[in-house]
């Protein structure tokens, strides 16, 4: 329970560009609060420094929140109101703070969301995929190996899928959602959003990898990737190969090296490969 003495967590969004971007809110919030848990004291330092505000910093960052977020909360506990803030965008979404949130509502502290700028939402908005449904994935593994394991168990995911992505990484990895995700898919690419040199673009994922190898494509940025989510078609192609693979499988070998030997050749995870073999095989484990 929350006790009234109490001081309240704020997570307050910040432009992911724009500065225009910062909502009245935000500002009276980040004016009034006692301090303010920022990723980068420097970068947070300039944006309050365009609006005048001179609230203490504290730096939270992914390295030292484990470490701090219980000094935070004795600081709320005792009556002192923080905002927690990332470099850009809403706090948490790949940024830090889940740790100091958790703690803070473990603690009974009032926890406060002051919306405002997100790149996955802003994006998203504007792709023209389908957002009834979509599943947010953060950023990709950087090694290949890890990466093209990732992509195939979103193979037969019909929500649109959305990931951040480096623009170092940008190159590799439309590549290998083209060769295992289908170089037929729908896709956006959306850089700089908000900023002076914004840009979104859309094509199949094998154009936007065309694009991306003529060296037609900015080499700086932040990246908002958005790829329309499987097909029914091939949701069903894909379950007719993941069961005529295991039936094989399943003649020659026990349940278990059948898994193993399907998820190598498919790509897709051996849970969901061990339940469906455990159905074609009458639930039997052999």
């Amino acid at each position: 329970m929350t006790k009234m003495n109490q001081g309240i967590l704020y997570v307050v969004a910040t432009p992911i560009g724009n500065l225009d971007d910062l909502s009245p809110r935000a500002q009276r919030t980040l004016t009034e609060v006692e301090f303010i848990a920022a990723e980068d004291t420097r970068h947070t330092g300039m944006l309050l420094s365009h609006f005048g505000i001179h609230t203490p910093l504290i730096s939270l960052h992914d390295h030292n929140e484990a470490q701090k977020a219980p000094m935070l909360v004795d600081k709320l506990q005792a009556g002192f109101s923080l905002a927690l803030v990332s470099d850009a965008g809403t706090p948490l979404i790949s940024d830090p703070g889940f740790n100091l949130v958790r703690a803070a509502r473990a603690a009974g502290v009032r926890v406060i969301p002051i919306p405002g700028a997100c790149a996955l939402i802003a994006a998203l908005s504007a792709s023209g995929l389908p957002t009834d449904r979509f599943v947010f994935e953060g950023f990709l593994p950087a090694k290949t190996v890890a990466r093209k394991k990732r992509l195939a168990d979103l193979a037969t995911n019909p929500r649109t899928l959305v990931f951040y992505e480096s623009i170092h990484r940008l190159k590799e990895s439309l590549s290998d959602m083209a060769q295992i995700l289908g170089g037929e898919r729908h896709s956006v690419i959306a850089r700089e959003l908000t900023k002076l040199h914004e840009d979104i673009r859309a094509g199949m994922l094998a154009e936007l990898v065309n694009q991306i190898e003529s060296n037609s494509y900015a080499t700086k940025g932040e990246v908002v990737l958005i790829v329309a989510g499987a097909s029914s078609s091939k949701i069903a192609e894909a379950s007719l190969d993941m069961d005529r693979i295991l039936k094989a499988l399943l003649t020659a070998m026990p349940v278990t090296q059948a898994v193993v030997l399907a998820a190598k050749i498919t790509g897709l995870s051996k849970n969901q490969l061990y339940q469906r073999a455990l159905d074609i095989s009458g639930n039997k484990l052999v």
